[in-house]
């Protein structure tokens, strides 16, 4: 049996005359390191292979050997063979070395890191897939012959065989059709073992009309790409300014040297009118990876990247781990964007881990946004990226015209939550027949339900958390472990029957509101609870696009990288939402975030108007917004973060320690903290309990680790952690550069 102590590598058995190497395998259990396996000689290194671990059978790589590693003396005859190599492509050396990085960088086992990049559904036997051509014999004279079945016969007679969709979409009749005409003997059904090919790119496919900022950004980042080598470039552009098209051209270089890109976005949300642009400019759709993929697709796109045949792919932060053998272009769009960060498993940034695969790759990276990270200003300050600057929008539109409401002064109707200025805003905007979009970043009804007799709050159950009512559902349900329930007639408190009452607005009570007060208007909501899948992602999009809704009500969803030609109006329902709760990001989330949700307006022709409703018009923020004056803010905020050695000018590192016996996880956070090192430059904050004290049944203190920006954190917790020994059903996480703080 493989002993775990093997991370050690051994190169003292070298008797190779029975066909078998010592060679180290990386399994995806999460284990220290790869371990010592007997290995046939032939077998290439990055193989896939099943592997016996403990009298179970896993998944594992032949892995590099380190040449720092110390041999081992136990003898040769007590190592276990490999199981048989998979049908799979090669792990590429460059992510082999990425997975190692990650695993070291985020304090993570190498096996949970080799888990994110072979996904279950990839190593599956080869799909079935059944065709419909023209039979070659000529069809069935007997079966009867209809109008659309003489038209699909005509249509498909010098087509090669296609799936029952794209053979109906040819035929202009439905697939049921298809099926019906081979089971009559007009068509012929072929059942073939394998997935679908990919389809062709065109990197030359319509080229884009650019202004001369676009141009100008074009050359630099075709240069970047040609060159083969890393690089790392801030594309820095207003909303509107055509970032997309610019980056876009960056692929088109990449595909014509024969390399791969990847473009990562934040949000599913965003991948439809994407693709759609792509498939506009390189005349067919890249391969998609999220995780609402079946596992038929996941399989396919998983191969079709290994072998190269996929030339670009699009895709959330796990894409990253993909097998790319000739990655030539990373994009990160939305750079600044917080779902980049992964915050359990293996918690890592993907911008940041970006970097790196670029890195190793020799490949080109893009960050793009209209509202970077203070971390991506600060290395472009330093010089370690480039930056280009996109200042203007694209096609002669005007950035919007923001302004400020003044709740203060200006408050909403008793019971309301739109104030008079909005209202007029869009009013004027239903005249005109244009479009407005309500921004509220918070999902549901209400954010909070509570007794009127007594005053109790319904929590959850589970969480330090209120439940948040959905009258969409019917449901009460809790945002952090999705914990539902049917709202209660009766008080738990006092036993009040039917006193219950809202507080607050949601973006479903908003709605509520918007209809009362346009009942002729076509209002809908835009959130995770109605765009759960992409198909109503898509539908919606289209729909907004088409003009057939005049009020949409949305949360973050709709804030960023859409396009709606004819929005002229944003109204922020509650600019201050994000201010409040101790993050050290609160002030830059919330610029970002409203900066973005008031670029959708005026994109086009139309002259676009931003209205935030706030009670700190004098907030930084608030002023640095509505003054379209990023270059303040960002000077400011990064005074202040300079000042209190926080990153970026600083290190951070957050242990967690949970468990479900609330004392017994106090004395190990306490003993923990005990246990630290004392290092010049570095700070323990806490221990204490999170923000969110309670998650998912288990209870949750925190401490911070604050160094300098040399410090060595990872040497740091390594010294400290590894000699604890966390017992009694406690959990400690690590979490390198956190972004989250509750």
């Amino acid at each position: 049996m493989a002993k775990p102590e093997a991370s050690a590598l051994t190169d003292l058995f070298d008797d190779e005359s029975d066909g078998f190497a010592v060679r180290p395998v990386l399994t995806t259990a999460p284990l220290a390191g790869p371990l010592s396996y007997l290995v046939p000689v032939e077998m290439p290194t990055g193989a896939l292979v099943e592997t016996p671990l403990g009298g179970r059978t896993v998944t594992g790589v032949v892995w590099d050997q380190d040449p720092t590693d110390k041999p081992l003396d136990f003898p040769r005859s007590k190592l276990k063979a490999v199981g048989q190599r998979l049908d799979a492509p090669l792990l590429p050396p460059a992510l082999r070395q990425f997975i190692d990085w990650t695993a070291r960088y985020v304090l993570s086992p190498p096996g949970a890191v080799l888990r994110m990049a072979l996904p279950r559904a990839a190593l599956a036997p080869p799909p079935k897939r059944t065709l419909y051509r023209s039979p070659l014999t000529g069809p069935n004279p007997e079966a009867r012959m209809t109008v659309a079945r003489r038209r699909a016969l005509a249509e498909l007679q010098d087509t090669p065989a296609l799936p029952a969709m794209e053979a109906a979409r040819v035929a202009n009749v439905s697939p049921a059709v298809v099926k019906g005409m081979a089971a009559a003997g007009l068509l012929e059904a072929v059942t073939i073992i394998g997935d679908a090919p990919m389809p062709v790119l065109d990197p030359e496919g319509r080229k884009p009309s650019l202004g001369a900022a676009q141009a100008e950004a074009v050359l630099a980042l075709e240069a970047a790409t040609r060159a083969e080598a890393f690089s790392v470039t801030l594309l820095d552009g207003v909303t509107g300014s055509g970032k997309t098209v610019v980056y876009m051209e960056a692929i088109a270089e990449a595909l014509a040297a024969g390399r791969q890109a990847l473009c990562l976005l934040p949000e599913i949300a965003l991948t439809d009118q994407w693709l759609d642009r792509f498939q506009d400019r390189f005349g067919a759709r890249p391969l998609v990876w999220h995780s609402e993929l079946s596992a038929v697709e996941r399989r396919r796109a998983w191969r079709a990247i290994g072998t190269g045949e996929a030339g670009v792919v699009v895709g959330a932060r796990s894409a990253l781990y993909l097998p790319f053998p000739r990655l030539g272009l990373i994009i990160v769009d939305e750079e600044h964007d917080g779902a980049f960060k992964q915050e359990d498993g293996v918690r890592y940034h993907a911008r940041d881990m970006a970097v790196v695969r670029g890195q190793l790759e020799q490949a080109a990276v893009i960050l793009a946004s209209a509202t970077p990270s203070l971390e991506t200003l600060a290395n472009v300050d330093r010089g370690r990226y480039a930056r280009l600057a996109l200042p203007h929008r694209h096609g002669g539109a005007e950035k919007p015209d923001i302004g400020l409401i003044d709740l203060r002064s200006q408050p909403p109707e008793r019971g309301k939550w739109l104030s008079a200025p909005l209202v007029d805003a869009i009013e004027e905007a239903l005249a005109n027949q244009k479009q407005s979009l309500l921004f509220l970043n918070r999902r549901g009804y209400a954010p909070l339900t509570l007794c009127r007799a007594c005053g109790e709050r319904l929590e959850c159950p589970h969480c330090t958390a209120w439940l948040v009512e959905h009258r969409l559902h019917g449901r009460l349900i809790c945002h952090h472990c999705g914990y539902s329930a049917r709202p209660p007639t009766n008080c738990p408190a006092c036993d009040a029957e039917d006193r219950f009452a809202p507080s607050g607005p949601g973006v479903e009570r908003v709605a509520e509101e918007a209809m009362a007060r346009w009942p002729d208007a076509r209002v809908e909501v835009a959130s995770s609870d109605t765009l759960a899948i992409p198909q109503a992602i898509r539908d919606f999009t289209q729909r907004m696009a088409a003009g057939e809704i005049d009020i949409a009500i949305g949360t973050q969803v709709l804030a960023k990288g859409h396009h709606f030609p004819e929005l002229t109006v944003v109204g922020i329902v509650d600019g201050d939402l994000g201010l409040g709760g101790g993050d050290l990001r609160a002030a830059e989330r919330t610029y970002q975030l409203l900066t973005q949700a008031a670029g959708r307006a005026g994109r086009a022709e139309s002259p676009g108007r931003a209205l935030i409703q706030t009670h700190q018009p004098e907030h930084p923020v608030m002023q640095a917004i509505a003054a379209s004056d990023r270059d303040a803010f960002v000077a400011a905020e990064s005074a202040t973060r300079q000042m209190a050695g926080m990153p970026p000018h600083g290190r951070l590192a957050a242990i967690i320690i949970t468990g479900k016996d609330f004392a017994a996880t106090e004395r190990t956070a306490r003993v923990t903290a005990r246990a630290a090192p004392r290092w010049e430059g570095v700070r323990i904050l806490g221990p204490a309990p999170a923000p969110l004290a309670q998650l998912r049944g288990r209870w949750r203190f925190r401490l911070l680790v604050q160094g300098r920006r040399e410090t060595h954190m990872q040497a740091y917790l390594k010294e400290w952690l590894d000699p604890l020994e966390i017992k009694g059903g406690v959990r400690l996480h690590v979490d390198v550069d956190p972004y989250s703080f509750l």
